[in-house]
């Protein structure tokens, strides 16, 4: 579960790639990515897929609409949390500068895909993430991996008692469960964010971004008591929020649990490359994967050149396998399922001493 953040920055995620080599082993392969034009923007491949989600999201709202207080609207929440994830996606691709150079353009995407009509704060995620991005799996500067409801060390895990120290022990076991919580979360800490009493977030876009949050709690609520009755309202929220939060975490989940951990001990002198690639996994699939996860299985790839577009993060990838095999630097890949048990392998081994404790 991500922990609440200051408040963060304005702006666009920022790509290391871009300006910068961020390393000489990292030079060639950022000069031959730029000479095939992996970084141009895809403009109309993402206007589609946004004009796709949203003709979904029409026909979903207006199912719910005919269908009334029926019980049988309640089929409509899994296509609507699937609907969702993709906006989500489009928020994520959208702070990272994917669709559009333009500063002002991309952030209208992410505000309209994140505040609006997921009601999670732009600011407060492009902060967490933009930190996350800088130093990935680094226990003290990545707030993916600080401790909290989960924790990813074993010396996270000194002083946790009563039911964190549960949690911990049979954190493995509770990661997917506890994921279904995520899609309120994100809301819960962007509201917190917006609506706080730190100062360092500018009124206008505090405000901007309060009303957009508002609005989006004030659509959904009276698009779901307007169509059902109040249980049925309460149900359909419950179905559609946990697996929104399932199908977000099932996307994150295999990226970087179970991967190298840095320290200031064991990561001086990395450089952009390497930093990236040893806390990466990339997942295997075709079309489908890909759909399903964001194109977010181009882990590797997507943290070495954050700013390239989705659909161009498969066409990068032989040549950063390869890159990264002619320097003899490990590239991690593997299937769906073998990740979800990396992952979760990493996390009960983590709260074995706890167990032996008990």
């Amino acid at each position: 579960m991500p922990q609440a953040a200051a408040i963060p920055l304005a702006e666009p995620i920022p790509d290391p790639a871009v300006g910068r080599a961020g390393g000489s082993d990292f030079t060639p392969l950022l000069r031959t990515v730029r000479e095939q034009g992996f970084l141009e923007r895809r403009v109309a491949w993402y206007a589609r897929g946004i004009t796709v989600n949203f003709l979904f999201l029409a026909a979903i709202v207006t199912g719910m609409v005919l269908l009334g207080p029926s019980w049988w609207t309640l089929l409509l929440a899994p296509p609507l949390a699937v609907v969702s994830a993709r906006m989500a996606f489009v928020g994520h691709d959208a702070g990272h500068a994917q669709i559009t150079s333009g500063r002002g353009r991309g952030r209208l995407i992410q505000l309209v895909h994140a505040n609006l009509m997921l009601g999670m704060s732009q600011e407060w995620w492009n902060d967490k993430h933009n930190r996350h991005h800088a130093n990935p799996n680094h226990i003290d500067k990545d707030p993916d991996v600080a401790a909290d409801i989960l924790v990813f060390t074993q010396h996270q895990t000194a002083g946790r008692t009563g039911l964190r120290r549960w949690l911990t022990r049979h954190q493995a076991w509770l990661f997917f469960p506890l994921t279904t919580l995520e899609g309120i979360a994100l809301k819960v800490y962007g509201f917190q964010a917006v609506f706080s009493r730190d100062d360092r977030m500018p009124v206008r876009r505090r405000v901007t971004e309060g009303a957009l949050l508002t609005a989006h709690v004030v659509a959904y609520v009276t698009l779901l008591l307007t169509t059902m009755t109040v249980g049925q309202a309460i149900v359909f929220a419950l179905i559609n929020q946990m697996l929104l939060g399932l199908h977000l975490g099932m996307a994150f989940a295999p990226n970087h649990k179970g991967m190298e951990m840095p320290d200031p001990e064991n990561s001086e002198g990395w450089g952009h490359l390497r930093r990236q690639v040893l806390t990466s996994r990339n997942v295997r699939g075709g079309l489908l994967t890909d759909w399903f996860l964001g194109g977010l299985n181009y882990q590797i790839e997507h943290h070495l050149f954050p700013s390239m577009p989705r659909p161009h993060l498969r066409l990068a990838q032989p040549m950063v396998r390869a890159h990264c095999l002619s320097l003899g630097l490990p590239y991690t890949e593997t299937g769906l399922i073998e990740s979800y048990r990396q992952a979760l392998g990493h996390m009960h081994e983590v709260g074995e001493p706890l167990r032996a404790g008990a």
